[in-house]
């Protein structure tokens, strides 16, 4: 029987003592930094969580945007679903990590083709934002563990 790892990754805005309790009771957390503008303020704020994640020996990843990935010295980006690009597997080596989103099959491949290591897959079930046809019922989600 295989046993598998399993990895939490947390998305992050901004980061207070309670956030930072939480995370630290979690086994092996990863975050995700999920800043839409970066500007001066928040460049400072993400140098406060990346100091917390270092001290805490935490991997930490930008969202969607590898110059800024390379400036923080990031463990990587998280490349969202909406990511077309496949230049992206360009920067896919020992030191720096891409994880991806998709949403369905389709998704599921081009994130394959982006050289992703890590590829989450969601949703599952049906729920209010996505319709019953755009969703991975739990066999195309067996389906695609498999491969």
């Amino acid at each position: 029987m295989k046993f598998r790892h399993y990895k939490y990754y947390i998305f992050v805005n901004e980061l207070n003592e309670t956030i930072k309790k939480n995370i630290l009771k979690i086994s092996k957390p990863n975050l995700i930094l999920n800043f839409k503008i970066f500007e001066e303020s928040s460049l400072i704020l993400a140098k406060n969580i990346i100091i917390f994640c270092k001290n805490h020996n935490i991997p930490f990843y930008i969202l969607n945007d590898v110059k800024i990935a390379k400036q923080l010295n990031a463990n990587g980006i998280f490349i969202s679903a909406t990511n077309r690009k496949i230049g992206l597997s360009l920067f896919s080596n020992i030191k720096f990590k891409l994880i991806g989103s998709a949403h369905n099959q389709l998704e599921y491949f081009f994130k394959i083709r982006q050289n992703c290591k890590t590829i989450m897959l969601s949703p599952i079930f049906y729920n209010y934002k996505y319709s019953i046809y755009k969703i991975l019922n739990p066999i195309r989600f067996n389906l695609i563990c498999l491969s």
